[in-house]
């Protein structure tokens, strides 16, 4: 039976039929990097996926060891898997620090020896690669090789339709979903949150004296300064967490199994957050900027139109209680 469960037929028809579940895209990824583990007998499997221009990181998921890490950015013709999306080549490597391809992260928690990262394909084009490696020497042969193409044949349509459908959602300059997204998922939260009797809070953040940086300093600037905090966001909360972009300098955040406490308590963490590190921009300046944020936690029976709206209302009482704070409904 052990044998029969490590079969890689047996395990690409359980990756097949697990994709054809409605999922969202992390959960699908998440499925093919768990296959991948015993698949190719790696001990950390990643997926990163690329957004539409392929310059930046889309989205990603991560199994085996690090798994509660976030998935590392992805930097042009930077690293191994930069090689492997200029180039549309399969990389494998016996030792992996060896090669002047690899870069080494200081905040990794485990060992990379052997490394193998392989493009997935659509459309003629690199929409991302899938990356495995161990802690020892020598590990990826001829055949994981082989059976690493095979798992990438397998798994790119399904995976390149729900990356075709998150892009339509997703705002270009932040990689956050865009304002059309909001209301659909915060239902979906709101009815999942009231099967579950789970509470379900939401973040609604507002960049002070926005205008002034792209006076001050050019609308590139200021288009960075949202990259930013939008990165420093990420940064800050957890993978199921839900980032928007409201519009302009606003953003939302959607928080499930989020009490208003703890809501409380992740939105000053973004305000410090943010409040603490500088944002360098492309003519070599570091902008500080903060941000209000008001914070609001679902009421069964209560519409996603009157949490938006209480949120919105604290936000602004953080405005005029003098920005850089934290207000709750």
């Amino acid at each position: 039976m052990a044998a029969e469960a490590h079969d890689p037929l047996v395990l690409l028809l359980e990756l097949t039929r697990k994709l054809a579940r409605e999922a969202t895209l992390e959960e699908s990824l998440a499925v093919v990097t768990d296959a991948a583990l015993p698949l190719l007998g790696a001990d950390h499997s990643s997926i990163r996926l690329l957004d539409e221009d392929g310059l930046a990181l889309l989205c990603g998921a991560r199994s085996g060891l690090g798994k509660s890490g976030t998935v590392p950015t992805f930097a042009p013709n930077r690293g191994v898997v930069g090689w492997v999306v200029a180039h549309g080549e399969a990389v494998r490597l016996d030792d992996a620090p060896l090669d002047p391809r690899f870069e080494a992260r200081a905040e990794q928690s485990f060992s990379v020896r052997s490394l193998m990262a392989l493009p997935l394909w659509s459309a003629g084009r690199v929409i991302g690669v899938l990356s495995v490696s161990r802690g020892e020497v020598g590990c990826f042969d001829d055949r994981a090789e082989l059976l690493g193409s095979l798992l990438a044949n397998c798994t790119v349509p399904s995976i390149e339709r729900a990356r075709l459908e998150r892009l339509a959602v997703t705002d270009s300059r932040t990689r956050t979903f865009n304002r059309r997204y909001l209301v659909p998922r915060l239902e979906a939260e709101m009815a999942r949150a009231s099967r579950q009797g789970s509470p379900l809070s939401v973040l609604l953040m507002d960049l002070d004296h926005f205008k002034q940086v792209n006076d001050d300093h050019g609308h590139a600037a200021g288009d960075q300064v949202l990259e930013g905090f939008a990165d420093r966001v990420r940064t800050a909360t957890r993978a199921q967490d839900v980032l928007v972009r409201w519009g302009g300098e606003e953003f939302v955040l959607v928080m499930p199994d989020t009490s208003e406490e703890l809501a409380a308590k992740v939105a000053e963490r973004i305000r410090s957050h943010v409040a603490a590190t500088p944002i360098r921009v492309a003519k070599g300046a570091d902008i500080t900027q903060t941000v209000s944020i008001g914070t609001a936690t679902w009421a069964p029976g209560e519409s996603a139109k009157s949490l938006e709206g209480r949120a919105d209302a604290a936000m602004y009482e953080a405005k005029r209680q003098g920005r850089d704070r934290v207000v709750s409904a």
